[in-house]
């Protein structure tokens, strides 16, 4: 700008799932952070206070300093489409009419003043950590704790923030951008070309025919929870056969170009709180499954099914897209770019030469989307080719910060500064076949964990499959796990053809026959390449397990129990070690070893609960 003033913009996703902040510097995003990592609340929907508070702090900045809030959707857009979608099912949807209107008069309607009265909340010395939140709101005049934040609001369309979300950090300067989802607003799909810093929508699909919405369906008859059980299916798939594809193709009328209409008689969603018709069930003939019902071989092979399904569809839409508009970059976006068995046959199989997915293609990465198009229309001239120059965007821990803490309670510790030893340690633990909880640098933006809140273990050991499922994460044993491996030895190990994946969205085959651990039981593995320059302490760790073991890969799966989000700070992690099977926890240069722990007493001076369910 004229008067080299940075430009900041604050993103905002909120309201529905999954809600996140960020701030854009310039073009460039410095912070990002899903709410729940803070409130501790799984997929928490509610206004991100914390993770705005966290973003202004990392930025070093107050709201006195942001140029513009961008939210990542039409709020009326999306009043209208549920107003009317009730209107055309009166009366049967009144009963979920009157839920989303409750939903609507107290948040969604008033959008403009809650966003102005929730970030007037923030000042310049504001602390994101609740305690000190707390500690300062009670001593502040009513009048000072409540100002109005008085800046510029953007509303920018839900797809719209999807695919730039995906398309400003793809690093292109062309692409077309697919983006399929549930819902957003009117649109479940739609494509998108970006060229330069110009984003333009060119077609869409819209409610009720959704490819999220049909994945939902079947995720909630399977027994799981929508919006959050997606993926559970997805693992659930490869223990089946594929033997129902044509009953759940008889659900749909599919066009040429990929588009499809989803016949209403056999969904509820629409009018119920349900998201299947008893005639949907009457079709496939067994009972919508509850949660604590037991998961048949009938369970399975739908579920497979539904996966072949959801793949072909977004193969006919992926070749759609190549046909309508050529080029050679595609960028995807949408909850249903996280199925990444789907997105490794579009690499393998599609037509285009290179595939981008933003590693939060769901709805927290729409936080991200809304403030990088708002800067392209406001700096068009200063687009910026990198504006996601790494996906640990999230909040860390200081050597000093953690040392205190465990002082404090008394646990025994190594510490150890040398980066090269401390990988050579960390090494040395998993080839003694130690499960390790690894907490370094800031916290990764979107919902795979990638070496920073990650437990690991050795891939080579077939018992620590049910051994981290079962007694760590407490999750079902049908779940798979991720490998991290070496970028530069990744294609010895894995189908991937030179293909990266450091997000950890793509399967592909394991051509090694010795690593049980992190071969799902159809010979595939989800994989995340790690060079030195996307996480070097990362990448030094498996380097060193390497050195010593001949293995380049090594398990990761995210810092969690089943239940709980991701671990945030130094204190979530160690509240999860003490309460799971874990043998080592790593805080930053901090080695804590289970036996030198009373885990029972910590437990009761934490308050610990019996960990919930998802």
């Amino acid at each position: 700008m004229a008067n080299n003033k940075p430009t900041y913009l604050l993103g905002l996703a909120c309201f529905y799932h999954d809600s996140s902040a960020c701030v854009v510097k310039d073009g460039v995003v410095v912070a990002a952070a899903q709410e729940e990592r803070f409130t501790r609340l799984k997929h928490d929907e509610n206004f991100p206070t914390q993770a705005v508070a966290y973003c202004l702090a990392e930025a070093g900045i107050s709201m006195n300093d942001i140029d513009g809030v961008c939210f990542y959707e039409k709020p009326l857009w999306k009043f209208e489409r549920l107003l009317l979608t009730y209107i055309q099912e009166w009366p049967r949807g009144f009963v979920s009419f009157i839920k989303a209107m409750r939903a609507w008069l107290s948040k969604k309607l008033w959008m403009e003043h809650i966003i102005r009265k929730e970030l007037g909340e923030f000042w310049p010395a504001y602390d994101y950590r609740p305690w000190y939140h707390r500690f300062v709101f009670n001593r502040l005049p009513l009048k000072q704790a409540f100002p109005q934040f008085e800046g510029k609001i953007y509303y920018v369309p839900h797809h719209l923030s999807h695919a730039a979300s995906t398309y400003y950090p793809s690093g292109f300067e062309d692409a077309t951008v697919l983006t399929v989802d549930g819902v957003g607003e009117w649109s479940t799909t739609s494509l998108a070309l970006g060229h330069g810093s110009k984003l333009e929508l060119k077609e869409e699909m819209v409610f009720p025919d959704s490819l999220g919405l049909l994945y939902s369906a079947f995720t909630y008859y399977l027994g799981f929870k929508v919006n959050s059980g997606e993926y559970k299916v997805m693992g659930l798939a490869p223990y089946g056969e594929a033997k129902y594809t044509q009953e759940i193709w008889d659900l749909l009328d599919v066009f040429d170009d990929g588009s499809f209409r989803m016949k209403p008689e056999f969904f509820a969603y629409r009018y119920g709180l349900r998201m299947t018709s008893q005639k949907f069930v009457k079709h496939f003939g067994t009972p919508v499954r509850q949660p604590e019902d037991e998961l048949t071989q009938w369970h399975k092979d739908m579920a497979a099914s539904l996966q072949q399904v959801t793949e072909e569809l977004m193969l006919k839409l992926v070749q759609y897209a190549y046909l309508q508009y050529g080029g050679k970059n595609l960028c995807l976006s949408g909850g249903v770019a996280l199925n990444c068995v789907a997105n490794g046959r579009i690499v393998r199989e599609g037509p285009f030469e290179n595939v981008y997915v933003f590693p939060a293609a769901g709805d927290a990465g729409g936080s991200v989307g809304a403030a990088l198009y708002t800067y392209s229309i406001m700096e068009p001239e200063s687009h910026n080719l990198a504006p996601v120059k790494t996906i640990y965007l999230g909040p860390k821990n200081s050597n000093s910060e953690i040392e205190s803490f465990l002082q404090e309670y008394g646990i025994k510790f190594d510490k150890i500064l040398s980066e090269e030893d401390r990988a050579k340690s960390i090494a040395q633990h998993l080839a003694d076949n130690k499960v390790i909880g690894l907490f370094q640098g800031r916290m990764e933006f979107g919902p795979r964990a990638l070496g920073n809140r990650s437990i690991i273990a050795d891939p080579r050991q077939n018992e620590n499959w049910k051994r981290v499922n079962i007694k760590i994460k407490f999750r079902e044993d049908f779940r798979p796990f991720a490998p991290s491996v070496m970028a530069d030895k990744a294609d010895d190990i894995f189908d991937l053809r030179g293909v990266e994946s450091p997000y950890m969205l793509l399967t592909a085959h394991t051509k090694a026959k010795d690593l049980p651990a992190i071969t799902h039981v159809n010979g595939s593995a989800r994989i995340q390449t790690v060079s030195p320059e996307d996480n070097k302490p990362y990448y030094d760790i498996i380097s060193a397990f390497n050195d010593l073991t001949g293995c380049s890969t090594i398990i990761n799966t995210s810092f969690n129990v089943r239940g709980e989000p991701i671990v945030c700070d130094h204190i979530d992690a160690f509240k999860c070690f003490i309460r799971t099977d874990m043998d080592i926890l790593v805080l930053e240069n901090f080695i804590v070893n289970v036996d030198d722990v009373d885990k029972e007493a910590l437990k009761s001076q934490f308050e610990l609960e019996v960990f919930g369910d998802d």
